[in-house]
């Protein structure tokens, strides 16, 4: 399976931060957020990740994540040069997905939640078209919104309902199989001029192959795209980490844990970063695991 991270648009919500820099590169706490998102794909056990960005932020993700061998990763760049929308995605990166089933996640989204590794691989294990990822909201009419039968089987999909018939906002992560390319080749922009993710569900709900994981109690979602929200996702993140004393998305952490590097290779990853807190916990990690 080949894993997208979508981390384009302007950012124009978080103005001026964005205005030098790309929304994924700004911090949530002690790490830069498309940290975030890329230790989802790791703990969904994927390898090989396509990053897509701006112009002017694909050689800053570079430098910051490089080729990812380091991690034990195959890591890519690609460019989108305007915000087209979420489905462009599969366009961009048809020639990284080749013939694969993949899995795309927004640059912006923070998944966090017990046993969420062990969900994560067996939707992988299990895809049989798309799997969506549901959560409930407080305000269904600002998302696009799932909709469930009494048997739990995904019967409806709407873009930001006036009256919505269920509380499952379909969070930034997607599975898809090998068609989800096609798909997206022949969809025809929205009235706002961009290719619709909800159009490519749209697309498997008519072929009866999509199903909702609804993340209950136990997981959170954030979507770190206004001022607030990003404020909010830090404070999770520093009472999280300093209570429990363990980091969240520490993708050298996962890669050790995902057998993608030894303890050896984390620790040195861990002694580059010594002056800093993360730097040293990633050390004690691999000290941990040798």
């Amino acid at each position: 399976m080949k894993g997208i991270i979508l981390a384009g648009g302007s950012g124009t919500r978080l103005y001026p931060l964005t205005a030098a820099t790309s929304k994924q590169l700004l911090p949530v706490y002690d790490k830069p957020m498309v940290y975030y998102p890329l230790s989802v794909l790791m703990l969904a056990d994927i390898r090989d990740v396509l990053i897509i960005s701006t112009p002017t932020s694909v050689p800053a993700m570079r430098s910051l994540l490089g080729d990812g061998t380091h991690l034990g990763m195959n890591i890519t760049y690609a460019v989108q040069p305007e915000p087209n929308g979420i489905a462009e995605a599969f366009l961009i990166g048809a020639d990284h997905i080749g013939g694969e089933d993949s899995a795309l996640i927004l640059g912006d989204n923070i998944f966090h939640g017990t046993g969420f590794p062990g969900l994560l691989r067996d939707t992988r294990k299990n895809l049989d078209g798309a799997t969506l990822f549901g959560y409930p909201v407080s305000d269904p009419e600002r998302y696009g919104i799932g909709e469930l039968d009494e048997r739990g089987n995904l019967v409806s999909l709407e873009e930001k309902p006036k009256q919505p018939r269920s509380d499952n906002a379909i969070t930034g992560l997607y599975f898809y199989d090998s068609d989800v390319v096609e798909i997206a080749k022949g969809l025809t922009p929205s009235a706002r001029g961009e290719l619709e993710i909800t159009d490519v569900n749209k697309e498997y709900l008519r072929a009866g192959r999509a199903r909702l994981v609804r993340l209950g109690r136990g997981f959170t979602w954030l979507d770190a795209g206004t001022h607030e929200s990003l404020l909010e996702a830090s404070q999770y993140v520093h009472v999280l980490e300093n209570r429990q004393g363990v980091r969240v998305a520490c993708l050298e952490e996962i890669a050790l844990r995902m057998g993608f590097i030894n303890a050896d290779e984390c620790y040195s990853l861990g002694e580059r970063m010594t002056n800093s807190q993360y730097g040293r916990y990633v050390m004690t990690v691999a000290r941990s695991a040798a």
